[in-house]
């Protein structure tokens, strides 16, 4: 169904959808208003499509998508979904659980406050418990949403994420390496000895009419194995999943996708998913073959696709979400990335009460030297 607000203003109106055929028909007027905006790919109409033709545990979501039209054109998205758990309903970010950087989609010379009935209109909608939105930069433009006061009173959550990047003056990549400490340029080059040992070591960008299948077939493969020796789980990577396939077709089809691959003669030892825009390099997914593991394959890969970068005139090389220590290592800057919650109904405030009760029992448990996993509620 597809449900049409009150104009926002003199010739503008809102529209609220949740009919997957109509996100389909939205394609050439939020393909512009993207184009327009300069906006990041895990805001496109491609991105959110194919998340949503191949999110597993579809008939837990319902798209919740805010438009603002002035006549004919797009000006505005707030892209956003309704996923259930249990009997909690959470309003967030639509294909969070794949987008680095979440947000807004907002046409140049509109201002953020023009988001504010347009906000206020996904609140009138119903339908949701909770609201999470989660990563966002500094700079977001959702972020003014917290500000605003509303029928839902958004407050920061206390789940934040690390975003590390890397950006300097370097004259290239052979002199970024040549910066890096002593030790790092020893173990770069301990680990490129050790792996040729069993055969030449060769790193390369996949070519533009090589298939992509084979190799994301073998970064599913690699990741499992990963994942199982870590005990951890992700669905992306399930055998046969088909997410993966359209997020990496999504990326080369808009020309944004760098795919590096570190070989062993003909084996892959490590893969980088990588994308490129507003002339920086981004890290969507990267892995490695655990059977390398001494010779770090996933940090000789890292070192040659920054130098890579700064040989090419990039800017930056941003490793996305995540404050993993590898990332930390390389990185010359940091950002956090925010996120708010806040309740609609009274089960949805009794979610956020037992989240809080549940954190400050952790943190009694930790001072006492038996810290206890707890889950998110928002957040899961």
């Amino acid at each position: 169904m597809t449900h049409s607000a009150a104009a926002a203003a003199p010739g503008a109106t809102i529209e609220i959808v949740d009919a997957p055929e109509r996100l389909a028909e939205l394609a050439p007027s939020w393909d512009r208003l993207w184009a327009d905006a300069d906006g990041l790919v895990f805001q496109s109409h491609r991105w959110i499509l194919a998340w949503w033709r191949t999110a597993p545990g579809r008939s837990r979501l319902k798209l919740r998508l805010a438009l603002l039209w002035r006549g004919e054109a797009l000006v505005a998205i707030l892209p956003l979904a309704i996923r259930r758990k249990g009997a909690i309903r959470t309003l967030e970010w639509a294909a969070r659980d794949h987008s680095d950087f979440c947000d807004a989609l907002v046409a140049p010379g509109l201002r953020p406050a023009e988001l504010e009935p347009l906000w206020q209109a996904v609140l009138a909608s119903g339908g949701f418990d909770l609201v999470y939105l989660n990563r966002l930069l500094p700079d977001a433009l959702a972020q003014g949403l917290a500000a605003r006061p509303a029928s839902v009173r958004l407050r920061p959550y206390w789940r934040q994420e690390e975003n590390y990047r890397v950006a300097g003056s370097w004259p290239s990549g052979d002199a970024w390496l040549d910066s890096q400490s002593k030790k790092t340029r020893q173990n770069y080059r301990r680990g490129r000895k050790f792996i040729e040992e069993s055969g030449p070591l060769r790193f390369r960008l996949l070519g533009d009419d090589e298939p992509l299948a084979p190799v994301l077939e073998h970064v599913a493969a690699l990741k499992r194995k990963w994942l199982e020796r870590h005990g951890r789980q992700s669905d992306l990577f399930d055998e046969g999943a088909a997410a993966l396939p359209a997020l990496v077709g999504c990326l080369r089809e808009l020309g944004l996708l760098r795919l590096f691959v570190l070989e062993c003669g003909p084996a892959i030892v490590a893969v980088s998913i990588n994308l490129v825009q507003r002339n920086r390099m981004m890290a969507f997914v990267t892995t490695y073959d655990p059977d390398h593991e001494r010779a770090s394959p996933g940090m000789l890969l890292m070192c040659d696709y920054i130098a890579w970068s700064i040989d090419r005139g990039l800017a930056e090389v941003d490793f996305l979400c995540g404050g993993e220590e590898f990332k930390r290592r390389f990185a010359t800057r940091s950002l956090i990335l925010s996120s708010h919650a806040g309740a609609r109904t009274p089960l949805g405030h009794l979610a956020l009460a037992a989240d809080a009760a549940r954190r400050r029992f952790q943190a009694w448990r930790s001072e006492r030297g038996a810290p206890a996993p707890v889950a998110a509620v928002a957040a899961e």
